[in-house]
């Protein structure tokens, strides 16, 4: 076999046993990395460092890894205005993470013939976030829904970096700051604010499952239906 030294210099071609003998000497491993050549090549190592440093290296690669996610937020054209800031803020949060938010107006009954109001209202919220964001995909219509694609200033991989730029600060903050009263505070308003965050994307799951019904075209249908479901008065001649 071909072997290679723990500082990877060239041994030479050796026997198995030689190669056992000088594994043993340096108190390493050997381990064959490349049994397809001829002769096979054999590195004298420590295997389980070697194992460390790979996984280690394998961490970090999926750390700065940038996966392009797609977030969704529906609203409806007669969306309360405290709604819509709540829906505001998650498209906030989306884009400064830099993922990029499709924005589905949900029309229902007679709103479909009203689509001017699903465009004012796409065309508000990219006025609002233009700072963190821009229109990828205009407003279309799509059936009974209006989407438009709005996409990060930021790429994901910057976003990241800053948010991890951002942690650290804070980390160290926390340490030179070591048994301060302040330390227990900060861990809780951490976790409070990671509860909250939380707590917030539960909500916006739960209002874009949850079917809204307007009060008044409720009632104005029930009327219509009433009036034509009415049995026409009979006359009769004196």
């Amino acid at each position: 076999m071909r072997l290679v030294g723990p500082s990877g210099e060239q041994v030479g071609i050796v026997p198995l046993a030689k190669a056992l003998e000088l594994a043993q000497e340096y108190d390493l491993d050997l381990v064959e990395v490349a049994a397809t050549a001829r002769p096979p090549v054999c590195k004298l190592m420590d295997y389980g460092k070697f194992k460390y440093e790979s996984a280690m290296k394998a961490r970090e690669a999926r750390k700065n890894q940038a996966h392009t996610v797609i977030k969704e937020m529906k609203l409806r054209p007669k969306i309360d205005p405290h709604d819509y800031d709540t829906k505001k803020g998650h498209v906030v949060r989306f884009l400064k993470q830099g993922d990029k938010v499709k924005i589905t107006i949900m029309f229902r009954g007679r709103e479909q013939s009203r689509p001017e109001l699903g465009f004012r209202l796409l065309q508000r919220l990219a006025n609002d976030v233009q700072d963190l964001g821009f229109v990828e995909s205009s407003a279309k219509q799509d059936g009974r829904n209006m989407i438009m694609v709005l996409g990060p200033h930021k790429k994901k991989t910057e976003a990241m970096a800053e948010a991890r730029a951002i942690a650290d600060a804070r980390k160290a903050e926390r340490q030179g700051r070591t048994g301060s009263p302040d330390d227990a505070l900060d861990e809780a308003d951490d976790a409070a604010l990671e509860a909250e965050n939380a707590a917030l994307e539960a909500e916006a799951d739960e209002d874009d499952d949850t079917d809204e019904v307007d009060v008044d075209e409720t009632a104005e249908v029930e009327t219509e239906t009433a009036e034509v479901e009415k049995p026409a008065e009979t006359t009769q001649d004196a």
